[in-house]
């Protein structure tokens, strides 16, 4: 592994503009000193490097619980609510998921089959029913999510108050770049 100021692979990266982009047409690489580019590339390959394994502990944690994601989302919305006194409704989920109404009653038919949720009438409304979510996948979500949730949080937390600003501006400027695609 190089250190931080040079690209560990610089013939190779998938985020190099010298090598997406060699003819410099998104990016001028005048604009930017070598020093820099190097220093960016570094940055956004350990980004790359945090999505996958990302991607792989949501993948496992999703194996272990045998749920597919949507239906992992759905237990996040759920335990979250019933943690902080909420209920949750096949409503809330539909919009929080972004899902329609019937796609929500088939996830929690298939939730409440797989004995991971249970259904119970509104105690205000007689026309809806909220969600629980059962003790039994409330425990693997502590084993699998909560877990490896808990290491993350210590790792944030290791950062200093100015650290941790200065990663909360850089990914939130990640983020306003999410509409300049073409």
């Amino acid at each position: 592994m190089g250190d931080a100021s040079t690209p560990e692979h610089p013939d190779s990266s998938m985020v190099d503009p010298r090598v997406m982009d060699p003819a410099g047409e998104l990016i001028a690489h005048g604009e930017v000193s070598e020093e820099d580019l190097d220093g960016a590339v570094v940055v956004l390959e350990a980004l790359g490097r945090w999505h996958r394994a990302e991607r792989r502990m949501s993948e496992a944690s999703r194996r272990y619980m045998n749920l597919g994601e949507t239906d992992m989302r759905a237990i996040r919305v759920a335990l979250a609510a019933q943690r902080s006194g909420e209920l949750t409704t096949p409503r809330r989920l539909a919009e929080h998921l972004g899902i329609s109404m019937p796609s929500v009653t088939k996830l929690l038919d298939r939730l409440a089959q797989g004995g991971h949720i249970r259904r119970a009438p509104h105690p205000q409304d007689r026309r809806s029913t909220t969600v629980e979510v059962t003790e039994e996948t409330q425990r693997a979500a502590r084993e699998s999510v909560g877990r490896s949730h808990a290491e993350r949080l210590r790792v944030a937390a290791q950062l200093s108050g100015q650290e941790r600003e200065t990663v909360i501006r850089f990914l939130d400027a990640l983020a306003a770049t999410e509409g300049t695609q073409g």
